[in-house]
């Protein structure tokens, strides 16, 4: 028999609705269909706001690159004789470089090329480039690290092989926005 308010093969056909249609028997289909339109908002509100706030890969790139200049600017600094050099900062500095070069990688997947980032379409279109020139950069700090330089005279070439992958991966990786 069909339910006051609720006509057969209307409203309650959705298995939501027929879910609270039968849980509440009082509820006309108007009110069901006001809940349904309210639910849909709250979900596409809650949608809108989850993919905004996330960014996706492109912000995790971000972050990742941002620190790995963090971690550059004592090292820098040391080589410009601006600073005293410390082998426990400069190890601390390589260890982030490591550990980036090997997540950087995964987080140019397929369309992520569109929206606030800097990296190049050299990328996509040159893969195992893109790739051979993360190794070259992990390479070149795991070897500074296993070199491990007592002072800043050992450090310079070593450091210097370091600096030269950022500075080859950027030219042709990179879209410079300065």
């Amino acid at each position: 028999a069909p339910r006051a308010g609720i006509r057969p093969g209307s409203f309650a056909r959705y298995p939501f609705t027929a879910i609270v249609a039968a849980s509440f028997p009082r509820l006309s289909e108007s009110l069901l269909i006001m809940l349904k339109k309210s639910l849909f908002v709250l979900f596409v509100a809650t949608a809108a706001c989850s993919a905004g706030a996330g960014e996706g890969p492109q912000k995790e790139r971000h972050e990742l690159m941002e620190s790995v200049g963090k971690a550059a600017k004592p090292v820098g600094a040391m080589l410009k004789g601006e600073a005293d050099y410390d082998w426990s900062t400069v190890e601390t500095s390589l260890q982030t470089f490591k550990d980036v070069s090997g997540k950087f990688g995964a987080l140019f997947p397929d369309g992520s090329d569109t929206g606030d980032t800097e990296a190049a379409p050299a990328i996509w279109e040159d893969r195992d480039g893109f790739n051979q020139a993360l190794q070259d950069f992990a390479d070149a700090a795991a070897a500074a690290l296993e070199a491990a330089p007592a002072t800043l005279d050992d450090a310079k070439p070593v450091l210097g092989g370091v600096f030269k992958t950022c500075k080859n991966c950027h030219d042709t990786y990179r879209i410079d926005e300065d």
